[in-house]
């Protein structure tokens, strides 16, 4: 699915269940879906804030935080909790991914995997039928395992 259509797509949910619930349906709330569709990666609340702005549409951090969690309940957002912070990004018509996902900086990476490919998708489900997934894999980045070394070993020195 193209991405134009894909965020059509997710505005077409957010503006049904917003008129099935009688909510408003603010500027505010399509402006962060588009640009949340619009971002090609990970991000943090503070991350799209700025984006907003440079947009000339800045919103409040509440504003932010409450229409995250619309997005999140409607199953067009997800969270990934890291060790010090939450980074989100669209989810809606995601198709098959492996990623690896450092808790410590946040850094993600596709994987690339034919054989776990083939693997998820020769699944038996039953009563369900799958039409993607995203296989998230958490861990330490060799960046950050380096780093907590040397600060061990940095500690280590002063004792």
């Amino acid at each position: 699915m193209a991405k134009e259509s894909v965020k059509t797509t997710a505005r077409g949910i957010l503006t049904k269940y917003l008129e099935e619930n009688h909510l408003r349906k603010t500027p505010e709330r399509f402006a962060i879906l588009d640009t949340i569709y619009s971002i090609n990666t990970h991000f943090t609340v503070r991350e799209l804030g700025n984006k907003l702005e440079e947009n000339h549409f800045p919103v409040s951090i509440a504003t932010l935080y409450n229409c995250i969690n619309l997005l999140i309940k409607l199953k067009l957002v997800v969270g990934h909790k890291l060790n010090t912070t939450t980074v989100y990004e669209a989810s809606y018509n995601k198709e098959k991914s492996i990623r690896q996902i450092c808790l410590v900086c946040g850094k993600m990476q596709e994987l690339r995997s034919p054989a776990l490919l083939k693997t998820v998708d020769e699944l038996r489900l039953h009563r369900f039928r799958m039409s993607g997934f995203v296989l998230n894999i958490y861990g330490v980045c060799s960046s950050c395992q380096a780093k907590m070394t040397r600060m061990k070993n940095k500690n280590n020195k002063k004792k």
